[in-house]
């Protein structure tokens, strides 16, 4: 994959040219030219309801508990959704693309038919389920932690502060992004006191518990 290379000249291995492309998937997680997180999002998403599709049993079984259930589209379904999610950048209508395929697995496995009616809020009441959003916004914010707990030249940390296209942010972007993203969420911490704060990885996991327990957002 070339992102803004001046050389398209063919790169060769064992005298045979690699194939170029513009996306591939590494790890699990698709990555693109663009840099954006919507071919990986759809990805997860087409994945997570292949599996639900596979365990259709499961869900119309009449000898299985509701709880039952909900444990096993938490380890079987939900975990593969949100693989590498902690990276994803979220935009409303992404973000409604994960809540409208979350409740339709959640109303299969309640059984909620038309013309039974059961608003989305209702329905993460019932389940015991975190809005998707809040949940993916808290792993984010978690992942962010335990980056900046690495060495400051540790490859993972850098990557903060580096763009898709591969360019150096300017400077102080990464902190301004962040800042503003702290913003949303209402965490009035600047980025220094953050990165401070992550420093003690237990007063940072309650620190981050405590705020996403009372935050939401709009959907």
């Amino acid at each position: 994959m070339r992102i803004n290379a001046w050389n398209n000249n063919p790169i060769q291995v064992n005298e045979e040219s690699l194939e170029d492309v513009d996306t591939f998937t590494y790890l699990g997680s698709t990555v693109t030219t663009s840099g954006g997180t919507d071919e990986d999002i759809t990805s997860r998403i087409n994945k997570a309801r292949h599996v639900f599709a596979i365990l259709k049993p499961v869900w119309t079984s009449s000898y299985m508990t509701t709880r039952t259930k909900l444990r096993i589209y938490n380890s079987n379904v939900k975990s593969i959704l949100l693989y590498g999610s902690e990276c994803w950048k979220l935009r409303k209508d992404l973000a409604r693309k994960l809540r409208v395929f979350v409740n339709r697995c959640l109303r299969t496995i309640f059984k909620i038919r038309w013309p039974k009616i059961v608003s989305n809020n209702e329905l993460g009441e019932m389940s015991g389920q975190e809005d998707i959003v809040v949940e993916i916004v808290r792993r984010k914010w978690r992942w962010v932690g335990h980056v900046l707990r690495k060495d400051r030249h540790n490859i993972t940390r850098e990557s903060i502060f580096w763009t898709a296209d591969g360019n150096l942010r300017e400077k102080g972007a990464g902190q301004k992004q962040h800042g503003a993203e702290l913003k949303e969420i209402g965490l009035s911490l600047t980025w220094k006191e953050v990165e401070r704060k992550a420093k003690d990885r237990t007063g940072w996991k309650d620190c981050v518990a405590a705020l996403f327990a009372t935050w939401h957002e709009e959907a």
